[in-house]
């Protein structure tokens, strides 16, 4: 938290308000901030009835002041380049129909410029100019007639489509119909009649997802790839693996069907199709990779996710 107050503190276009929303059980960073002063800045500890990403979302949102018009939301471990603020600003004046603007993401994946005809192989992926490695997910997607047939950003009809993270560094802005929710930011007057789902607890594993599709129904959603940010994954406050995988597939069920409330028996069977085979690769890193233990718990969960959909299916809220 504190690294990413300081790189706020040194942007270029400083926010009118900071809001700390602090549902951690311990005194930590209240003694932090009472240390280290920053301007506009208002902090909030909720209580237990109120822990939880989506919740303290829908709180944070409620103290935010009247004549605020955008509200911008950061995972506290995240650093800011210095001009993140003004590019955010920047794309709502550049498009003014913009509901949502995400940043972009810089040390999570390896990108390469290529010329403009660039040919991708089998392990590769090439987007407007820029290739980067495949996953053996979609490696084998790919080899099995599963992959995404939609542009980064946009949910197939049989969902399992690709990130944010497959846009390219190429300092354009991208329209989408999903935000990353730690790196995103939204105009104040759609929380008038949308909030965060409170399906999502805890965690809150694709939350942002689920917001964001049901917003892009009523307007359209960017992301400005100038407006950059380092995520340096913190693993406290994640749930064990077995919850993990769980949460996979069975948030991710909810998902798609949020975005698609009755879609073809082609895109069911495509959807289980692809979430078994995402289970069988993670199955295989229990001889493959180091920590045996947490891709078997993991697997074990997302078995039990997919399990549970036969019997008792995600209710939307």
């Amino acid at each position: 938290m504190l690294k990413l107050l300081h790189s706020v503190k040194e942007q270029s276009l400083y926010p009118d308000e900071i809001l700390i929303i602090d549902g951690s059980p311990d005194e930590t960073t209240a003694v932090m901030l009472r240390e280290n002063l920053f301007k506009d800045l208002s902090y909030h500890k909720v209580t237990p009835e109120h822990r939880g990403l989506t919740k303290q979302r829908n709180y944070g949102i409620a103290k935010v002041a009247a004549t605020s018009e955008i509200v911008c939301f950061l995972d506290d471990d995240t650093v800011l380049e210095g001009n993140y603020f003004e590019e955010i600003i920047n794309t709502y004046q550049l498009y003014p129909e913009a509901l949502g603007v995400g940043g972009y993401i810089t040390n999570e994946v390896n990108w390469t410029q290529v010329e403009r005809n660039y040919a991708p192989k089998n392990h590769e992926f090439y987007y407007d100019g820029f290739k980067r490695n495949e996953g053996s997910r979609f490696v084998w997607r790919k080899k099995l007639g599963l992959d995404s047939n939609c542009p980064p950003g946009f949910l197939p009809a049989f969902s399992h489509g690709r990130s944010i993270s497959f846009l390219p560094p190429s300092g354009k802005v991208y329209e989408v119909e999903q935000l990353m929710g730690g790196v995103s930011s939204f105009r104040k007057d759609v929380f008038d009649s949308l909030q965060f789902s409170t399906y999502f607890e805890g965690y809150g594993l694709y939350e942002d997802a689920d917001f964001t599709l049901r917003l892009s129904k009523q307007g359209k959603l960017f992301v400005n790839t100038s407006a950059r940010l380092g995520h340096f994954h913190a693993p406290s406050g994640r749930p064990n693996q077995y919850h993990y995988g769980k949460m996979v597939v069975r948030n991710g069920w909810y998902v798609w069907r949020v975005k698609y409330p009755n879609p073809s028996l082609k895109a069911q069977l495509k959807w289980h199709a692809i979430t078994l085979l995402l289970t069988f690769i993670r199955m295989s890193n229990v001889f493959t990779k180091s920590d045996r233990k947490k891709a078997l718990t993991e697997t074990l969960g997302r078995l039990s996710g997919w399990g549970s959909l036969l019997f008792y299916k995600p209710q939307e809220q």
